[in-house]
């Protein structure tokens, strides 16, 4: 595909998905466009339904829980419009991995940074794939002592035995680290046994609790269990972590695993303010594509206190070096900054798609600060994508519940450097 601005702008504006809804006051175009003016500058916004969770499925290796995650079919729409296999693609809020991920599949290089390192505990091992084999036999020559000291009471989570291997499991991975033994093997192990500590399920290692993508206290776990009248029944972590790895590897073959390696020795993981990436050369990157922290975000040490204990982190240090803010001016101020930092990095002709939530039921439009804030940092505006299903009034996409009657929107921040 030739990708020249016009050639961009004529597929967005006639872009069909075969699941696609029928939007209200459309007849001539696929897409409905619509003008939003921001200061003196207009900016277009293009709504349909882009992409959709009933599009081809996403490949299982996705299927890692995470608080306030994009789909697959995000990123994949950008990476497939506006790059060619082995360009760069960036996402400095890497999260769960889905950009990186997503990149890797699509035979893209990629640079992955989040100051938060369990950020990379999820996603560095997913391009570095060992066989089910392998997995199997590293577990069972992990040893497990059930009279292991704990020095966290973890009991109300837990069984005691489902404790202990957790604690021996936790111990094993340490000494590896400290020891610089850990390997692609150990490194998956530690990735599925993070992601798997608590759900609401019994492929999880806890007993019923929040699902894993939510912050739960111990205290509030005591009145889980207390409310529910349940004790936490005995879960096999080495089973467990067997199965979600057979249930990750599903659609993974051969040679996804060898481009994925190929991709992996090209690769960049970043631990860093997304303000400050000079380990970044300048006009490299080809598209970026992230979502960031939006405002009243959870407290970290809340949201990862068990996960960072696990893996032998310290939630408080981890979380003086995340940038919280707490209303609209001070999320900007740093956004701003981001966005210079992104102007450096994207290369002439590059692109940055930057997703943005709704905030006050839609009562802060953060698409349209967002915009501004590009244009400040010299980008050009290509225009917002507003990516949408099942909205009854294309009038009122703003202030709807996602995932309630039926809905689901994102909210796409396009920009273009010359």
């Amino acid at each position: 595909m030739l990708r020249n601005l016009e050639n961009i702008t004529n597929y967005i504006m006639n872009f069909k998905i075969d699941s696609r809804m029928k939007l209200p006051n459309v007849k001539s175009k696929s897409t409905q466009v619509e003008d939003i003016t921001l200061n003196d500058t207009t900016v277009k916004q293009y709504i349909n339904e882009f992409w959709t969770s009933g599009q081809r499925q996403a490949s299982s290796l996705h299927e890692i829980s995470y608080r306030a995650c994009f789909k697959p079919q995000l990123p994949r729409f950008f990476i497939d419009l506006l790059t060619n296999e082995k360009d760069v693609i960036y996402d400095p809020f890497s999260g769960r991995g889905t950009t990186p991920i997503e990149s890797g599949l699509w035979n893209r290089n990629i640079v992955s940074n989040d100051v938060n390192p369990i950020s990379k505990i999820f996603t560095y091992p997913r391009l570095f794939i060992p066989t089910l084999k392998e997995i199997e036999e590293r577990l069972e020559n992990i040893s497990i002592d059930y009279d292991v000291k704990k020095d966290l009471d973890i009991s109300m989570f837990y069984h005691k035995d489902t404790e202990s291997e957790i604690v021996s499991l936790r111990n094993y991975l340490f000494e590896k680290r400290i020891g610089d033994k850990e390997d692609y093997i150990d490194s998956w192990i530690r990735m599925v046994a993070t992601n798997r500590l608590t759900g609401h399920s019994p492929g999880f290692f806890s007993v019923y609790t929040l699902p894993p993508n939510q912050a739960i206290t111990r205290e509030r776990q005591l009145k889980i269990n207390q409310d529910k009248n349940q004790t936490p029944p005995y879960r096999d972590i080495k089973k467990i972590i067997y199965n979600k790895t057979k249930s990750l590897l599903k659609d993974v073959n051969e040679d996804i695993i060898h481009q994925l390696k190929t991709i992996e020795n090209e690769a960049q993981f970043l631990e860093k303010d997304a303000r400050y990436t000079q380990e970044i050369e300048s006009d490299s990157v080809k598209l970026t594509v992230t979502s960031p922290p939006f405002l009243n975000v959870v407290q970290y040490s809340k949201d990862n206190w068990l996960r960072c204990w696990f893996n032998n982190l310290n939630e408080k240090e981890i979380e003086k070096n995340i940038t919280m803010a707490n209303n609209i001016d001070d999320w900007c101020y740093v956004i701003q900054a981001v966005f210079h930092e992104l102007y450096r990095i994207t290369q002439p002709g590059g692109w940055v798609a930057f997703e943005v939530g709704e905030v006050n039921n839609g009562k802060i439009r953060l698409d349209e600060y967002v915009a501004d804030i590009g244009l400040k940092a010299k980008f050009q505006c290509f225009g917002i994508l507003v990516n949408y299903q099942n909205f009854t009034k294309t009038s009122n996409i703003w202030g709807v519940k996602n995932n309630s009657k039926g809905t689901n929107t994102n909210r796409i921040v396009v920009f273009h450097k010359k």
